[in-house]
């Protein structure tokens, strides 16, 4: 953005005097006033409409109020699940709302103005056109002025330009709003207010709303999209099945049976909504956020905190992101040609004075600490500093001779920039460096009275030391950015400041880069910026248009960009980058278009926002299979029953449970737990690979099965708990195999939700509710067979699809945070054949535990109990052995241990019966053998190394 054109002087406002308060209330009338509401970063109307009137929640609250209509409430329990995300997602991005609307674009708590010949303190949004103002140190402008007066007013603009050093204004000089006086004093008189102004017009283009990218927003998005499109058509193909399955729609109208059949229709289309997919992705984004918020960092939006996993070019401003913005003091060189003024303690004293003095502006300041220790002195004649001469000098009672301190090649002229006098040499050496340097004169004779009054230069004055300062740089700065370096992440630094100053702040910092780019030279042509942007590490004096220009080269080149800062002149370039990020001391103008606010301004926050956004990306990627695998098969299932005429096998409470149990609870835990697996691009096209498959084979199997009952007479009520029956158990089973490796916590969530289900099944109340009876032994068998052809086909379809994205993981690439190459060693052929052995024995445990779980329907009622709880133990027996099948491959030591334990018992329960029953079986012998073998296979010399260490435990 550019300067705002210059606006002229009001003649006819008396400076001595001011506006008068019938002036004052006149313009104000007029709309000349400084009153300034920016827009908040996003509206509560935008918020609510984000996330309550969407196309989802409008096809999940039709349905929800349509079963509530009909007296089906039980079966509209899926509606809070939308009601859930759509709170989630407001409350959040509200309470980010309201932190933001407390920033303003200006934090100055009052303005001083002179009206009517009296200077007042008056808020700066009463400001008006033409108002006379009163600079002093330490005072923000509230409205962009033209200098009238002045005596050595210094302004620091760093805000607004990135220009880390203070401007000198002389009377006609701008000075802008938002900018800080840092010295001196003088009178300015308004002449833009408001809007017009310029921090505030550079704040309004930067605040205009828009969503950060995201891409399992996007991915969720696209699936929802496809969804919608298929609801309609074969939302009305169901419900013109389950009308003819019961006789027809005249005559589901005439008896009543049009609500089963809209119930049945209704159930269809729910199930092809990933509802839970949604909200768990709100509650993923929500607790990310609010652990961030315990760190410091504020989260405009929640999908921010996904961003940052995703970034491989940072861009950083200098000031206030590397540095705090702050001058310290350097070091003193004292020449060689010092003299006697050198080889004293006269020359500290002095610059003591100096950094004491009431009038000492920022960098003077940096002095007290260094030579405050020095022994008083109290000045008897003095020039006071000027940003005219940029020097002051003083004379003092306790020591002889007068002292000047002041810019090098304005004391001393061509000597301060001659590389072969002495005092050039130093300065230029100090200045190559990126140093700003000052010099200390000295003059034997004390300051004379004529000398004083025309401010000259007193005679025979010869340098005494050459005084360095730097910005203060952050303490975390180092240390941040060695961690992006690490993980693959670009860095550049984008500032307004000197390209020397900016390279010596990043050599300071840790990067290699011996000189920084003026972008005074860049191309304005985006594909050659591009390059130069490419070749490149540090640029200086670069304005805030170059800024978001450079943005988006850098996005025109495929990279994901994160830009930091926190003056105004970042504004536009963090609301162009795809992740902005703001520290809290900088402008609220910035900090309300971020996506990202670091509230106590530390950069070493950035690797805690990069772990959550991991934690988020790679968890809501192996629960997105869940919710995906259903959305396929209930789709399949839609058009499958509606082509065939078949009677929907389910009651939407039924779909619950299995929706509660296998997806929606367990993913909650599995979204939130840490996970610390790199970002790899490919979200949905990985998800999907295992959804499809997956879906058609239980869609399959469903069909199958249904088809298969039909042939048995099975009534519907029958008929729909094999279905849930068939559905829970595949559910489970496919969780249990994308929640691998099963760690303990993983493993605890597996076996409560079987323990879940089973309890569901067998306590009276939870089967009148969900409306599960007796299926008989005919279709029991049915539900074995078809529970153990799909669990089968799930397997080979895993196994088969971790290998896909393995190859195009490996194939593609990613510029970003990608996954490390695996470093396992390779795994010796008698490990695998155990591996092997032990999948085949968890396969067949929980088959058999499915069959004899069965078996409760063909036992008398005493016996229910038992075969139930049996029957479950013997599945989660099996899950277990799989899970520890799978810590084998990966070359888990405790998995190692657990096979070999279990072995070992196998082993001694083999040996008892031949011993006990006298079991000489040819069957006795080849267990004993096989689970010998496999704990040899483990502790073979070969399996030591691939075992030695631990990758991850089960």
């Amino acid at each position: 953005m550019s300067e705002p054109a210059t606006a002229g002087l009001d003649e006819t406002v008396d400076v001595a005097r001011g506006l008068s308060a019938a002036e004052v209330a006149e313009r104000t009338a007029a709309g000349e006033s400084n009153a300034y509401y920016a827009e908040t970063s996003r509206s509560a109307a935008s918020i609510i409409r984000a996330n309550v009137f969407t196309l989802f929640n409008g096809i999940v609250f039709a349905c929800f109020g349509i079963l509530f209509l009909v007296g089906r409430w039980q079966d509209a329990l899926f509606g809070f699940a939308a009601i859930a995300n759509a709170i989630i997602g407001s409350v959040q991005e509200f309470r980010a709302k309201a932190a933001l609307d407390r920033l303003a674009v200006m934090n100055a708590a009052q303005a001083r103005v002179r009206r009517d010949g009296t200077e007042q303190e008056i808020a700066p949004s009463e400001v008006v056109r033409g108002d006379i103002l009163v600079l002093r140190a330490g005072d923000q402008v509230p409205a962009d002025a033209q200098v009238l007066h002045t005596r050595g007013l210094q302004i620091d603009e760093s805000l607004l330009t990135g220009e880390a050093d203070a401007v000198d204004k002389a009377p006609g000089d701008d000075a802008l709003s938002g900018s800080l006086v840092v010295g001196g004093e003088g009178d300015a008189q308004v002449v833009r207010v408001g809007a017009e102004a310029y921090a505030n017009a550079f704040a309004g283009e930067a605040r205009r709303f828009s969503l950060v990218g995201s891409e399992l927003r996007d991915s969720i998005n696209r699936v929802l999209a496809w969804v919608a499109w298929g609801i309609g058509p074969i939302g009305l193909l169901v419900l013109n099945a389950q009308m003819q399955v019961v006789g027809g729609w005249e005559r589901a109208w005439d008896t009543g049976a049009w609500v089963d059949a809209l119930t049945g229709a209704i159930a269809s289309v729910i199930a092809m909504i990933p509802l839970g997919l949604v909200l768990m992705t709100s509650i993923a984004f929500a607790v990310g956020a609010a652990r961030l918020a315990s760190k410091q960092v504020l989260t405009n939006e929640l999908a921010a905190v996904e961003g940052l996993a995703r970034v491989d070019i940072i861009c950083l401003d200098k000031t206030g992101t590397l540095t705090e913005g702050e001058i310290v003091y350097g070091d003193a060189y004292v020449l060689p040609s010092a003299g006697d003024a050198g080889s004293t303690d006269a020359w500290r004293r002095a610059l003591g004075w100096y950094g004491a003095a009431p009038d000492a502006n920022a960098t003077a300041r940096t002095l007290r600490e260094p030579f405050g220790d020095a022994a008083p002195v109290t000045e008897s004649r003095m020039i006071p500093f000027s940003s005219a001469r940029k020097w002051s000098a003083a004379s003092f009672a306790e020591i002889p001779g007068t002292w000047v301190l002041g810019a090098p090649e304005l004391v001393f002229g061509a000597a301060a920039s001659d590389g072969a006098d002495p005092l050039g040499a130093a300065v230029l050496e100090r200045a190559e460096a990126g140093r700003r340097t000052l010099v200390l004169g000295f003059s034997p004779a004390a300051l004379a009275d004529d000398d004083a009054g025309a401010e000259r230069l007193p005679r025979d004055l010869r340098p005494v030391a050459v005084l360095t300062f730097r910005e203060k740089v952050r303490d975390d700065a180092a240390q941040t950015l060695r961690y992006f370096s690490e993980q693959g992440v670009q860095v550049r630094v984008i500032s307004g400041d000197n390209p020397r100053t900016v390279a010596a702040i990043a050599r300071e910092v840790g990067l290699d880069a011996p000189t920084g780019f003026d972008a005074r030279e860049l191309p304005t042509d985006p594909v050659a910026l591009g390059e130069v942007l490419e070749r490149n590490l540090l640029f200086g004096r670069v304005t805030p248009a170059q800024k978001k220009g450079m943005v988006e080269a850098l996005q025109a080149r495929g990279h994901t960009v994160a830009m930091t800062g926190d003056g105004v002149n970042d504004a536009l370039a963090i609301k162009t980058a795809d992740i902005g990020i703001a520290m809290n001391s900088g402008a609220a103008a910035t900090k309300a278009v971020a996506r990202l606010v670091l509230l106590d301004g530390r950069f070493s926050h950035l690797p805690d926002v990069v772990a959550e956004g991991r934690q988020v990306i790679a968890n809501i990627e192996r629960v997105s299979m869940l919710f995906l695998t259903k959305t396929v098969y209930a789709t399949l299932l839609a058009i499958l029953f509606g082509i065939l005429v078949l009677e929907f096998p389910f009651l939407p409470r039924q779909l619950s449970i299995t929706d509660g149990l296998t997806i929606g609870i367990p993913a909650f835990f599995l979204a939130l737990m840490p996970n610390a697996r790199r970002y790899i691009p490919g979200f949905l096209r990985r998800s999907l690979s295992f959804a499809i498959p997956a879906g058609i084979v239980v869609a399959l199997t469903l069909t199958g099965y249904t088809l298969l009952t039909r042939s048995l007479d099975t009534d519907a009520d029958e008929l729909r708990t094999g279905a849930t029956i068939i559905l829970a158990v595949v559910g489970i089973w496919i969780l249990a195999v994308l929640a691998r490796p099963l760690t303990r916590f993983k493993g605890l969530i597996v076996g409560a939700m079987f323990v879940a289900l089973i309890v569901i099944f067998s306590v009276p109340p939870a089967r009148q509710f969900f409306v599960l009876v007796d299926p008989g032994f005919d279709t029991a068998v049915v539900v074995a067979l078809c529970c153990i052809v799909a669990i089968v086909l799930i397997e080979v379809i895993r196994f088969f699809q971790k290998r896909y994205v393995a190859r195009t993981v490996a194939a593609g690439g990613t510029h970003a945070l990608a996954a490390h190459p695996s470093e396992a060693a390779a795994r010796p052929w008698p490990v695998s054949v155990a591996v092997v052995l032990v999948y085949l024995g968890g396969l067949a445990s929980a088959l058999f535990g499915i069959l004899y779980l069965l078996s409760r329907y063909d036992v008398t009622d005493d016996l229910v109990v038992e075969v139930t709880l049996i029957g479950a133990g013997i599945i989660l027996f099996g899950f277990l052995s799989m899970a520890a099948a799978a810590g084998l491959s990966r070359g888990s030591g405790l998995s190692r241990v657990f096979v070999t334990v279990l072995a070992a018992v196998l082993i001694g329960l083999q040996l008892w019966s031949l011993v006990v029953h006298q079991d000489w079986s040819v069957w006795t012998f080849a267990q004993i053998a096989l689970h010998v073998g496999v704990v040899v296979a483990l502790w073979a010399k070969p399996a030591w190394r691939f075992f030695r260490p631990v990758r991850q435990s089960v």
